[in-house]
């Protein structure tokens, strides 16, 4: 069958079942009621600690079969999976299903427990380092799920993803389960990625290397949905939180980029007081926020909030008045952390309440501005940021099609060439975004507008922007590089990429040995 961006999908896939093709963006609505979690009971006197991981093991009967979850906010600096999963191997438990939030380098150890069967079913939104290797080249037995951020806390919720034990890294907890990510040696920030499993989970540890006394003053997660309690020497290592540079870039090519996309915006019409803005993490992003800075001061535009990967820029931006709140689901670093530790304008939020399609009013639904990246686009304005040109497994959605979804103005940013290769193409490997929630594609050679968008082009029209058709964009990139030869993909299906609402926008095949 085909879907609405005319992807050819499986009726059914091992492990998942049937598929619902994508139909837009905005085709499916919800008719189901919200899952129930397990109702749960502590007398007086009970306790909740718990002496080591072995012990939950035991208690639990964790079980061949079972689904158990972790979130990722140490990042790459993560140990609990890897901690846990050991555990599973030693005692020969098989067919385990894992939901992580994302995957990352650190994460390697799994490739062994998919080899061993110890492992048989991923479900993640991002994943990166030998793991994703190891899935593009088949060595797990089943499709990985690919989620976004908000469908994983959506899947969650509606029961799509149910959880039989959910481990969540706290760098502090008291010994009644009050868990906190800003405090402690290993604080790692917000917390939000594990509120759902928190919260729907049949069973609940909290895993710390710092216990408190009750009660503890902050609390992210409460005592209300956490079952147990384990101290252990380290849950992870807050250096591996930072994701690459969380710099502005100082390439000039990338620098363009971003002062081309800091004018589209303003010629847009929607910065003025109350603009609300998303960037990620990287320097190329960052600079965008750096050109947008300038713009605010210079004209006094205070922003109502700022999200996204927090970084220690964006904690600057709140600092200095120029946005009047922060929303974060996930630091990116220590700045960052120590903002909401301190700040009462920083504010903790769930992945439900930051980008779920289906709940009363999402953040992302609020958002006037969103500048993501690409590893591929076609002229359709379909993005690909799940699969490199190679067909590789590199990534995953996250939030980029929740922010695009939600966004008055969704905005790409990429060079338009990129490891000798053009970004844009007639088809792309992998469809992540749909096009018709991404509105402008800004290069260095200039900026594309999505002709849906007949308003943004007669806005950007007459204000010295070099604005170019999709297909000139796409001409002028083949003619300084050349037409890339296809590459072979064989008939299995290594990956599964859900959009945000449930349905499946594309699946990603195992590229052809060379």
């Amino acid at each position: 069958m085909k879907n609405h961006v005319l992807r050819e999908l499986p009726e059914a896939v091992a492990e998942i079942g049937a598929l619902t093709p994508y139909a837009g963006a905005f085709a499916h609505a919800p008719t189901m009621r919200r899952c129930s979690p397990k109702i749960k009971c502590q007398r007086p006197g009970n306790n909740k600690l718990r002496g080591s991981l072995e012990e939950i093991f035991d208690e639990l009967s964790i079980a061949n079969g079972m689904t158990l979850s972790f979130h990722h906010h140490f990042r790459n600096g993560d140990s609990l999976v890897n901690q846990v999963l050991a555990i599973a191997a030693e005692r020969g438990l098989k067919g385990l299903r894992i939901a992580l939030s994302s995957v990352f380098p650190v994460h390697a150890p799994l490739v062994e427990h998919f080899k061993t069967g110890t492992v048989t079913y991923l479900d993640t939104d991002y994943i990166s380092g030998p793991v994703a290797t190891a899935v593009s080249q088949g060595v797990l037995s089943t499709p990985v799920m690919l989620r976004s951020h908000g469908g994983r806390a959506r899947a969650i919720e509606c029961g799509d993803l149910h959880i039989d034990v959910a481990f969540i890294a706290a760098p502090t907890a008291d010994e009644y389960g009050n868990l906190n990510g800003t405090e402690g040696p290993t604080a790692c920030g917000s917390m939000g990625y594990a509120f759902p499993d928190a919260e729907y989970a049949d069973h609940v540890v909290a895993v710390t290397d710092t216990l408190v006394p009750y009660p503890q003053k902050t609390i992210s997660i409460p005592q209300t949905r956490v079952d147990y309690v384990v101290t252990l020497p380290s849950v992870g290592d807050p250096k591996g939180i930072v994701s690459g540079t969380t710099q502005v870039t100082k390439d000039p090519v990338q620098l363009k980029i971003a002062s081309l996309a800091a004018k589209a915006i303003e010629a847009s019409g929607l910065l003025q007081n109350g603009f609300s803005f998303q960037t990620g993490a990287g320097g190329a992003s960052l600079a965008v926020a750096h050109y947008l800075r300038k713009i605010m001061r210079e004209n006094s535009i205070v922003g109502s909030f700022a999200m996204g990967g927090i970084t220690g820029y964006l904690v600057s931006m709140l600092e200095e008045g120029l946005f009047q709140r922060l929303f974060d689901v996930q630091g990116f670093d220590l700045e960052a952390i120590r903002s909401l530790r301190e700040n009462p304008n920083h504010l903790e939020v769930s992945a439900g309440m930051y980008a779920s399609p289906f709940n009363s009013g999402c953040i992302v639904n609020q958002l006037d501005c969103v500048v993501l990246g690409a590893t591929e686009m076609d002229t359709h304005f379909n993005v690909n940021v799940v699969t490199g040109s190679n067909g590789n497994i590199m990534g995953g959605s996250g939030g980029h099609s929740d922010a695009a979804a939600g966004a008055k103005l969704t905005i790409v940013t990429a060079n338009l060439i990129r490891g000798r290769l053009p970004i844009l193409r007639d088809e792309i490997v992998t469809i992540t975004t749909p096009g018709e929630t991404v509105d402008l594609l800004v290069t260095e050679y200039g900026i594309a507008v999505n002709p849906l968008r007949q308003d943004l082009i007669a806005r950007l029209s007459g204000r010295g922007l070099p604005l170019k058709t999709i297909e000139e964009m796409k001409k002028l990139a083949e003619e300084i590089s050349g037409i890339p030869d296809p590459i072979t993909l064989t008939d299995d299906i290594v990956a599964v990429v859900e959009y945000r609402d449930g349905s499946i926008i594309d699946v990603v095949y195992k590229p052809e040995n060379r």
